[in-house]
């Protein structure tokens, strides 16, 4: 799994670090420090965190050629 952060989008609410914190995490205030492959054991975590993201700054991606992209959609 790829993750990628807009990092110009994110307005460092911080939904993403509660819901998933060993892939995003805060440094400082404002700038966010993530995992852009983070382990598929936490595939759930992030999919959750990324959809929380109240600006949808966080895409998630399969890697090794699988499907397409994933977006995070709000649950």
């Amino acid at each position: 799994m790829r993750v990628v952060v807009d990092l110009s989008r994110c307005e460092g609410y911080a939904q993403c670090a509660f819901l998933a914190p060993d892939a995003f995490r805060m440094h400082g205030e404002e700038a966010l420090m993530y995992d852009p492959k983070p382990d598929d054991a936490r595939r759930e975590q992030v999919l959750r965190a990324a959809a929380a993201c109240p600006v949808q700054a966080i895409l998630v991606d399969r890697l090794e050629g699988q499907d397409a992209p994933v977006e995070a959609s709000p649950s």
